[in-house]
């Protein structure tokens, strides 16, 4: 009789711990993704490493861990659980776009082309494979083959404006002024008021040696944001060339200024993966999605 008790008594134990468990989970899960609303990084991936050391399984929490990560600037251990989702999900396109996106901040571009492939293999449709794959044979200076992704997803999606603006970019790098000029002036006059396609329309007459257009339009970019560094640089060159020496002095005394007065090396990091996040987000200026 006592062996049965001490029997019925473990097993009863047993399960009050899992029930325990399973609630300590819900706890932690929640106040993880409570705190990664809140912007508290660090609590948020204390809060989703626990809760995984409970329930290894659960995919979601891996997905806010990783947020959780990237936003404190941990790429390595982000894409670390990316990996983990991608292994038990291995035909989730939208993971394996995740990861490229964070090889593209960690500036891993071979990992990322792999990862763009394996995307590609599930869906040879899918235009957002084709231009973070462009962004990856870009990183690693395949202008070419870059060029050739860019093409292939604007074939798929005539109005994918942030792969013509990477395209006129690329080809204008790959000194091919004229067909970069192209998609320049489509985005140009589809376009009002964005910043990176008045560079890149300012940069194309500036290579094409139109350097009154070239300025007008760097004009255009310092009206649009008096805080352009690249713009007031650029303009300067062109004045110089213009002969106008005093304009050209005056901006190049300011875009200095600015860059005196830009943040130092102790924010570097962050900068830099804030600017990572913010190049691969089409939909915050272009809204093509």
């Amino acid at each position: 009789m006592n062996i049965f008790k001490k029997l019925f008594g473990s097993q009863t134990t047993s399960k009050e711990t899992k029930q325990e468990e399973n609630k300590n989970f819900d706890v932690l899960k929640y106040d993880g993704v409570r705190a990664l609303r809140m912007q508290q990084f660090e609590y948020a991936a204390k809060c989703f490493v626990h809760a995984i050391e409970l329930n290894a399984d659960d995919l979601e929490c891996r997905d806010y861990l990783s947020q959780a990560y990237i936003s404190l600037g941990d790429l390595e251990h982000a894409y670390e659980q990316l990996q983990e989702i991608s292994e038990k999900q291995s035909d989730n396109i939208a993971v394996l776009l995740r990861m490229a996106e964070v090889a593209y901040m960690m500036e891993n571009y071979s990992t990322m082309a792999d990862v763009c492939e394996k995307a590609l293999l599930l869906d040879d449709k899918n235009v957002m494979a084709y231009y973070l794959y462009a962004k990856a044979y870009h990183g690693q200076g395949d202008l070419d083959n870059a060029t050739s992704m860019l093409t292939k997803a604007i074939e798929l999606r005539a109005d994918f404006d942030v792969a013509r603006l990477l395209r006129g970019n690329v080809l204008l790098e790959n000194k091919a002024i004229e067909e970069a000029a192209l998609d320049a002036n489509y985005l140009y006059e589809r376009i009002e008021s964005n910043e990176d396609v008045l560079l890149l329309k300012a940069r194309v007459e500036k290579a094409k040696a139109n350097l009154n257009e070239a300025e007008k339009i760097y004009s255009e970019v310092i009206d649009f944001d008096p805080f352009s560094i690249e713009a007031y640089k650029e303009r300067s060159e062109v004045r110089k060339s213009l002969g106008d020496i005093v304009g050209a002095t005056e901006d190049e005394e300011r875009a200095n200024e600015m860059e005196t007065e830009a943040p130092q090396s102790s924010e570097g990091i962050e900068q830099n993966i804030k600017k990572k996040m913010q190049q691969m987000d089409p939909y915050k200026v272009f809204h093509n999605f």
